[in-house]
């Protein structure tokens, strides 16, 4: 058996109201929209990677999601164009990732990262 993808699910009174952190800040595609669901989409070479982790990492909250990008600055520009608060960082991390946390519409904490 191989793994084809994995998917991570978000609890939402209202999805739509994921829009404009998933689409209008981090730019993924609205792929599919029921209603009662909708999924968003990237690159579809993204490597499958699950983290189990105790802590988040220099005494942080463990993310619900971690989401790498090529430009963290861009990312950054953008979640504050949204009005969005940084919960964490930005922050240059020992193990070699630049990052910062926010919250999505749905308060899952989110980690915005990129390798140096």
């Amino acid at each position: 058996m191989k793994v084809k993808r994995i998917i991570a699910d978000i609890q939402a009174a209202n999805p739509s109201e994921a829009d404009a952190f998933y689409r209008g800040v981090l730019g993924l595609e609205l792929a599919m929209d029921h209603g009662w669901i909708r999924t968003y989409t990237g690159d579809a070479r993204m490597t499958v990677q699950i983290s189990v982790a105790s802590e988040g990492g220099s005494g942080t909250e463990v993310p619900h999601l971690s989401v790498e990008v090529d430009d963290l600055d861009e990312a950054l520009r953008r979640v504050q164009e949204a009005g969005i608060g940084i919960e964490y960082g930005p922050a240059v991390e020992p193990w070699g990732v630049r990052r910062f946390y926010v919250r999505d519409p749905m308060g899952r904490l989110v980690n915005i990262l990129q390798h140096e």
